[in-house]
């Protein structure tokens, strides 16, 4: 008797699975809490990297259904996501997404959808890659400073209190600080 499981994953503690769960039942699905394997990790770490997924591969049975509510899911790079496909069929487990109408993606007509997908996401993020080295170039020939401003205020601080003959783990409790930042900024001039 096959099995129904669930793989939810985010980027970031900011983000929640939650959604996905809740959209996984909307649809219909019925998959038990125990079934469901609620990941946060980037999806640039590829799928068999996955502590969480790696965990999924160890439950899941010949005849058992992976569910994911979106391709992006599996993997951003389409090479990642078409090996994690052809990984779970050769182990006899179906996969099922939710944005591509609940379509196999273990079948003929899921490959070839997963695959034009696959190739389309893989462009984009190639562009938004060219378009992102392209705006940092411009900004740097305009002259524009970039990454993080100077913490003068906080150098001024650690300063202040070294001056006055504290030791550095005063001064980190003295600001709130930790004291990996009171050691950068301990001896600037």
């Amino acid at each position: 008797m096959s099995r129904t499981f669930l793989y939810a994953r985010c980027s970031t503690q900011a983000q929640f699975t939650e959604n996905q769960v809740l959209e996984v039942k909307s649809a219909g699905f019925d998959v038990q809490a125990g079934r469901v394997i609620e990941e946060i990790v980037s999806g640039s770490v590829a799928a068999n990297e996955r502590p969480g997924f790696q965990k999924l591969l160890d439950r899941m049975e010949s005849s058992d259904v992976l569910i994911v509510t979106k391709l992006d899911r599996l993997g951003r790079n389409a090479m990642d996501v078409r090996q994690t496909v052809e990984q779970l069929a050769r182990n006899g487990i179906r996969v099922h997404c939710l944005a591509l109408g609940g379509v196999d993606l273990t079948s003929a007509a899921g490959k070839m959808t997963m695959q034009v997908l696959g190739a389309v996401a893989e462009f984009e993020r190639d562009l938004l890659i060219e378009r992102t080295q392209q705006g940092l170039q411009r900004a740097k020939a305009e002259g524009k400073k970039l990454g993080r401003p100077a913490a003068t205020s906080t150098t001024a601080s650690v300063k202040r209190l070294r001056i006055a003959g504290m030791t550095q783990a005063q001064a980190a409790a003295e600001l709130k600080l930790g004291i990996a930042t009171i050691k950068r900024h301990w001896n600037k001039p």
